[in-house]
């Protein structure tokens, strides 16, 4: 088999980032304080903030229901607006709230509860990588500890898969009248380990390119119903190799058929139908 590696290009990705402190750190402000932004408030933590959102030109959503917060997300993927970036504050609510269904469900201690908690969490922080927005996710801060109860300092409370997600993942506290973000875990050459900022938008921006941060959404087209029916249709119909779809889902960065571009979905059905159609003319 031929070597299949090619030089690397470079790719002018949009900012995801992850925030997460103690009660007071000023989560919630950090975040909204990113102009043109769509706010998913999980907590009503906005409702104090009417001045500040209106100055920074931003809405809010307030929910606390993952599958709300995915149709959103699909809608801001796909829909022509003037957003720059999705928050979403706190995650921890939400996954809460996801968990609870879960157990009236399945009942409580059931397995199953942890599989549907890691599906829908999967499915929406696929949707927000693959968004052509910046995304913010806020989560409530906790003491980690190690081995009989030794303090190792604080980590994000919520579903440990997060912050392995983004880019660019930060502890924020207060100290004084300054708030401050320590870089906990970064990809981006503009953000060094371990290093403390003074946290603003402006710094922010500074450090990534405010023209990457401050640039207009790009919609793209997701899959129709119509095209998503002959899609699964095909699959049952037509044998293909262990894991083709799956293959798909990956390469695509989404976990479900309805979250694939109309794009790939077309060329999904255009490869099985000439596959099918090959089968059936050797049978004649």
């Amino acid at each position: 088999m031929a070597l299949r590696a090619k030089k690397h290009e470079a790719i002018e990705k949009r900012l995801k980032m992850f925030l997460y402190g103690d009660p007071g750190a000023g989560k919630t402000t950090a975040a909204i304080s990113f102009p043109n932004s769509y706010v998913i408030d999980c907590e009503r933590g906005c409702d104090h903030y009417a001045g500040l959102l209106a100055k920074s030109g931003s809405v809010l959503f307030q929910s606390v229901d993952a599958d709300e917060a995915i149709e959103e997300v699909r809608s801001l993927a796909t829909e022509k607006h003037d957003y720059r970036t999705v928050i979403i504050d706190p995650i921890t609510t939400m996954e809460a709230d996801l968990i609870e269904k879960a157990e009236k469900e399945y009942g409580a201690g059931d397995m199953r509860i942890w599989g549907k908690r890691d599906r829908t969490m999967r499915r929406l922080v696929n949707l927000l990588m693959s968004l052509d927005m910046n995304v913010i996710i806020t989560a409530h801060g906790k003491t980690e500890y190690g081995e009989k109860m030794t303090k190792l300092g604080k980590t994000h409370d919520g579903w440990r898969r997060l912050p392995y997600t983004f880019d660019l993942s930060i502890e924020l506290e207060k100290r004084g009248e300054k708030r401050v973000g320590t870089i906990k875990k970064t990809r981006l050459e503009g953000f060094k380990d371990g290093e403390s900022i003074d946290f603003s938008y402006e710094e922010i921006a500074r450090r990534y390119g405010a023209q990457i941060v401050e640039r207009a959404a790009v919609p793209v087209a997701i899959a129709t119903p119509e095209e998503i029916a002959r899609l699964k249709q095909l699959i049952e119909t037509v044998k293909l190799e262990d894991g083709w779809i799956e293959k798909r889902l990956a390469k695509a960065g989404v976990d479900t058929i309805e979250d694939l571009p109309s794009e790939i979905v077309r060329k999904c059905n255009e490869y099985i139908e000439a596959k099918f159609q090959g089968k059936e003319e050797k049978t004649t």
